[in-house]
Order: C-alpha cells, then structure tokens, then sequence
C-alpha cells in the first residue's frame, strides 16, 4: 500500500491562464514544486488522486503558483480546487544526518539515559528555534520535550527509540 505525504493544498485559482494558489506545506517547495515534477491530488469526492506534472512554478505574497501540464485555462483547474497535493515516500528528499521527517519521529518511544521509559512521541511543535516533541507520558500527561543537542543523546528511526538526558524540571 502506498505512503501518501502531504505537500500543500490547493487553495484557489489564479488568473485566468489555468494557475492555482498552494498553501504549501513542504520546507522544500523549490525542489517539490520543480518543473517536470509529479504531484498527485487527492479530493474528498474522488477515491483514486489525479497525477499532475508541473508545468511551472512562481511565489506570489505567501502562496506557490503552480500550473500543471495540459491545465490551460481557469475552467480546467477550477475543479481542482480545495485538492490537497501528495507525493510517495520515494519522491522525499534524502534529508542531511541529524534531521528528520515528522512522520519518522511520530510514534517513537522516549527514554532516559538511565532505561526509564517517558512515552510515546505523538505530536511535533514548530515554535520558534527549535522544535519540541510532544510526549503523552504516564498518566495521561503531556511532556514536552526541546529537540536540542543538550537532551536528545540519539534517535533511531528504524528502532522508533530515542534517548534523552533530562534536565531538572523537565520531567516533573
């Protein structure tokens, strides 16, 4: 069964040309949104997406334009609107040591240095210079944890494991 990863949605048209307005929601939408690229568009109405080609690309205030391959005019892409755009898992670009997609830390389990089982990371935060790992830990309660050098000691995506060194106060 194939993995779907959302990459933006399409918002509204624009112009008369067959150019459609993409909220995106993909850090690399120079590479994602590349001429020749295949995007796949997935409607709540339509059980199977449709593969779109880039045709071409623009940013415009805080959209990405994108015109796709024989969409010409505003009556062919109207429909097209509300659609969210998706790629495979082999269409992800290989990201540098150390970084990760969100969906390979989702469901990881925390532990400590010492053995001690946190929870299950269920939920990733963006807030500002680092991002923070939100873990439902025993109880119920919810841990949040900074994805600093400081405490994150390893990931192992293929395990679903990471270990921490908890500073004072983080687990209380």
């Amino acid at each position: 069964m194939e993995k779907w990863f959302n990459v933006g949605k399409i918002v509204n048209t624009h112009g008369i040309s067959g150019e459609v307005r993409v909220i995106s929601r993909t850090d690399f939408q120079e590479e994602r949104y590349k001429k020749g690229n295949t995007l796949y568009l997935f409607k709540e109405e339509s059980g199977e997406p449709i593969e779109l080609k880039i045709a071409s690309h623009r940013t415009h205030k805080n959209f990405d334009l994108l015109t796709f391959e024989n969409y010409t005019n505003i009556n062919m892409v109207e429909p097209l609107k509300g659609g969210i755009l998706k790629v495979t898992e082999d269409q992800l670009n290989q990201l540098p040591e150390g970084e990760y997609y969100f969906h390979q830390i989702i469901g990881c389990t925390v532990y400590t240095d010492e053995g001690e089982g946190i929870g299950k990371i269920r939920e990733i935060l963006t807030p500002g210079a680092n991002d923070v790992w939100v873990v439902k830990g025993k109880g119920g309660k919810d841990i949040l944890i900074p994805y600093i050098d400081a405490i994150v000691k390893s990931v192992d995506v293929e395990a679903k494991k990471i270990i921490i060194t908890p500073m004072e106060g983080l687990l209380d």
